[in-house]
């Protein structure tokens, strides 16, 4: 098998199906593939549609939720290609995507991963490759410098980055299997910065190939009754990837100068019109005190109770 197409649905109908769809319309020809949804326990019908509209996709329709990078590891411990593409089912392929991401890594046998180029859904392209987190990088978000010294994905060639989002990213399945997939402990956020930090360790590289191109339609709600678990988890596991990878000291470094950074942002917010103030704030007080509060985690683990 050459490809393995790992979708990720999380009760995202309509999205998966325009995902499930492009995956038909630009899928090279010449490679063999597989399609696997993990349903992460959606009650929105997903299941149900997949199986009427792309009875050739293999669905594993979860009873109750998990973390991201479980679920990735479950598909990619499932999937039979040579590559595995991971994909958000609201993430959208463009044409001549798969294409590039296998070129690439076919390229650079050194390479364990490659990332595409992501827009959002008005067609905008975004930063979607980064530097490794550290104290230095935490020290340049506080300067406001990030957008300048710590976003990888940059240029019109394929290059080395430290990593990529994982809403379309490929990845070779013999470099997972050799770190032993995604780290669990990450529900959603920083598992895949950890996952390439790991792959680095063990000697792989991880590509920015800005020619394969896809949509992520992904907007995360600036409303806190929503959006405030999404806050505490984001701050939550950064934390967790620099005591994981840096220590509690360069922790600790980071939980200050982040939250600096943002309060400084709240307080600049106040005097911008429509400036969204509670997020900033809230990040500030989560980037401090990141095991405050209710995290998506937290959540799923009492909804499982």
């Amino acid at each position: 098998m050459d490809l393995s197409y790992c979708v990720v649905n999380n009760d995202g109908r309509d999205y998966l199906m325009a995902c499930l769809a492009a995956i038909d319309r630009f899928h090279p020809d010449g490679l063999s593939r597989e399609v696997l949804v993990l349903d992460n326990a959606s009650s929105d019908g997903s299941v149900e549609a997949v199986r009427e509209k792309f009875p050739q996709a293999e669905v594993i329709p979860l009873e109750q939720k998990q973390g991201k990078a479980a679920n990735d590891s479950f598909l990619l411990e499932l999937a039979r290609g040579r590559y595995c593409l991971l994909l958000n089912e609201d993430s959208e392929l463009r044409a001549g995507a798969v294409e590039a991401l296998v070129e690439a890594l076919d390229t650079d046998p050194e390479a364990g991963a490659a990332g595409a180029q992501l827009f959002d859904g008005d067609g905008n392209a975004y930063a979607c490759a980064w530097r490794f987190p550290g104290v230095e990088s935490a020290v340049v978000g506080a300067m406001f410098l990030h957008s300048r010294l710590t976003v990888e994905s940059k240029g019109e060639e394929t290059r080395r980055v430290d990593w990529a989002q994982s809403s379309a990213l490929m990845v070779r399945r013999e470099a997972a299997d050799e770190i032993g997939f995604l780290d669990e402990q990450f529900f959603v956020y920083y598992d895949e910065c950890d996952f390439c930090k790991r792959l680095a360790d063990a000697g792989w590289s991880t590509l920015y190939v800005p020619s394969a191109e896809a949509v992520h339609h992904n907007q995360l709600s600036t409303d806190l009754t929503s959006g405030l678990p999404r806050i505490v988890e984001f701050h939550r596991n950064r934390d967790l990837y620099m005591r994981k990878h840096h220590g509690r000291a360069a922790a600790l470094a980071v939980r200050v100068l982040t939250a600096w950074a943002y309060g400084l942002r709240t307080i600049a917010s106040v005097f911008m019109p429509n400036a969204p103030t509670p997020v900033y704030a809230a990040h500030a007080r989560q980037a401090l005190f990141p095991y405050r509060g209710e995290s998506l985690a937290d959540r799923a683990s009492q909804a499982r109770a």
